[in-house]
């Protein structure tokens, strides 16, 4: 098993005001990490997306509800794990973006999960009757 060389936790309450707390928890941990700068900026995108998603929908706009996030380095990849216990989401019943279509009516929004896929190396999810885990890797180079 391989040691973890660096684990950190941010908790906030559901508000999207908090975003900027995880964008600097993120962007301060993945360069702590080792990636570089543009790197960094999609692992922040990534996890701002994900906590976007649980303010809407897990906890559908209500500020008390809680989110942890985890992050972890063993100086392979990175780890960030951001669990709630908000309303319980299935991303295998979101359909994958027609992108064309949203760009012809400039729709704005529902690409969260699909950026998350592209700009991750794994993302996965745990969802139970307690609490909803997302889990988004990023391998160093």
């Amino acid at each position: 098993m391989q040691k973890i060389r660096n684990k950190e936790e941010l908790k906030i309450l559901s508000r999207t005001d908090n975003l900027t707390k995880v964008r600097e928890f993120v962007e301060r941990f993945a360069f702590g990490c080792g990636f570089g700068t543009e790197e960094v900026q999609k692992i922040v995108l990534a996890a701002d997306e994900a906590c976007t998603n649980i303010i809407k929908h897990a906890y559908k706009f209500s500020p008390q509800g809680e989110i942890l996030l985890s992050a972890e380095c063993d100086g392979k990849k990175m780890l960030l794990t951001i669990t709630d216990t908000g309303v319980p989401f299935n991303p295998e019943n979101v359909p994958e973006p027609d992108i064309q279509e949203l760009a012809k009516k400039k729709k704005v929004g529902g690409l969260g999960i699909y950026l998350m896929k592209k700009i991750m190396d794994e993302v996965s999810y745990n969802i139970s009757r307690e609490k909803n885990q997302v889990k988004l890797v990023k391998y160093l180079n």
